[in-house]
Formats: C-alpha cells, structure tokens, sequence
C-alpha cells in the first residue's frame, strides 16, 4: 500500500517544462517590468533635454545677495511684489 501512494505521488510531479509554469512568467513580469519602465524612463530624460541656465548666473546671484539699497533698478519689482502679509506697515516699501 505505501510503494502504491509513493507511485502516485511521484506521478503527479511529472516535470513540466519551466516556461509552462505560470508561477516562473509571474515572478519574471515584476523585473521586466522595472526593466522596461528603465528604458522609458532613460529615454523620456535624454529625448528633452532641460534648459539650459542663463550664461550670467553667477553675477544674478550676486545681485540677489546685494542689500536692498545696492541692487540695481531690474530687482525694484521683485522687491516691491513680496507677500508683506506680516510686515509691520511702517517697514512696507512704498
């Protein structure tokens, strides 16, 4: 009676080709996955390059740290425009 359940057993676990085994394909989808989305992503970044800076970068910068008596007259509206919700209204720019 054992050698006979032993038989079946070993029956049942007939070798199945590996890309026949739905188990393999579903643990191989998660990398190819990310594989893909890799390359889509790698061609998304090198298809639209980004913008380039402004050649005089270094000099706005300067201009930004300048106190605000000592910038030149371009900076006047972005002084100007700040949200002053809590400043106190003796210290508002005109």
């Amino acid at each position: 009676m054992m050698a006979n359940t032993l038989n079946s057993v070993q029956e049942d676990e007939v070798s199945v080709p590996w890309w026949k085994s739905g188990y393999v394909w579903m643990l191989m989808a998660g990398p190819a996955i990310v594989v893909v989305a890799g390359c889509y992503t790698f061609w998304l970044a090198a298809s639209e390059p980004d913008a380039v800076i402004d050649e005089n970068y270094y000099q706005k910068g300067l201009e930004l740290s300048k106190p605000e008596g000592q910038r030149s007259a371009d900076m006047t509206p972005a002084v100007k425009g700040r949200n002053h919700a809590v400043t106190p209204a003796g210290d508002k720019p005109e």
